[in-house]
């Protein structure tokens, strides 16, 4: 079972990560890095049109770029190790996951990781107002939990009661409310923040929807495999 676990994690996280993060350099490290411009005062305006005085970095843009892929794919491969474990704890009671099914757990993981808490706490860029980043972190951790276990009552819950606390357990942690600055400003047009934040959003569902497949598909591939192996 282990190694079932561990090697359909791998293949899954490896796969998801390396397509989420050529995602993440084609769509949202340029809105990133635009904004990464008004922060550091790099980007002025002359009668309407922007001056830029950023320098090409070279070697220093491919490292940074490289790291992040790393990083993505690390990321990616440690969300799939908690997806497939949760696959094969719920297989135990009879679920069996394929690609197909994978997709909905793929959802449901980014619906508990990043639309939950972006609810309240919405993906930010460099330059905006933002409360503490430890009492953001104190905050999102007990909101990614609440929701993975809501999304677990939905899928499994058998009565009502059980619905119904996954719907409190959805909304308790915006009710109590996120970290917010005590003054929202900055130098980064709301324009670009928005941008940044939807295409934040649309990349993760893609990712997950991604990991979710591959999770399913090699965890059904891993299993017919070792159902063969037991049967020689």
């Amino acid at each position: 079972m282990f190694t079932r676990i561990a090697v359909s994690a791998l293949f899954a996280g490896s796969a998801a990560g390396l397509i989420a993060s050529l995602l993440q350099l084609i769509f949202v490290q340029p809105v990133l890095l635009h904004a990464e411009l008004y922060e550091s005062g790099e980007l002025v305006h002359f009668g309407g049109e922007a001056i830029s005085a950023v320098q090409d970095l070279g070697g220093i843009e491919v490292m940074r770029d490289a790291l992040s892929i790393a990083f993505t794919i690390m990321i990616y491969t440690a969300y799939a190790f908690i997806l497939i474990a949760a696959i094969a704890y719920s297989e135990e009671t009879g679920n069996k996951v394929d690609a197909r099914q994978g997709i909905i757990w793929g959802v449901a993981g980014f619906i508990a990781v990043h639309l939950a808490p972006g609810f309240s706490l919405a993906p930010e860029v460099p330059g905006v107002a933002a409360a503490d980043v430890y009492a953001r972190q104190i905050w999102w951790f007990p909101t990614v939990i609440a929701a993975a276990v809501a999304m677990w009552l939905i899928a499994f819950g058998k009565n009502w009661m059980m619905w119904g606390l996954a719907c409190i357990l959805l909304i308790a942690p915006h009710l109590i409310g996120a970290p917010e600055p005590s003054v929202f400003e900055g130098p980064v047009p709301t324009e670009i923040g928005a941008l940044f934040a939807a295409r934040a959003f649309g990349v993760g569902l893609a990712a997950w929807v991604l990991t979710g497949f591959f999770a399913g598909y090699f965890w059904h591939k891993e299993g017919l495999r070792e159902g063969e192996v037991a049967a020689s």
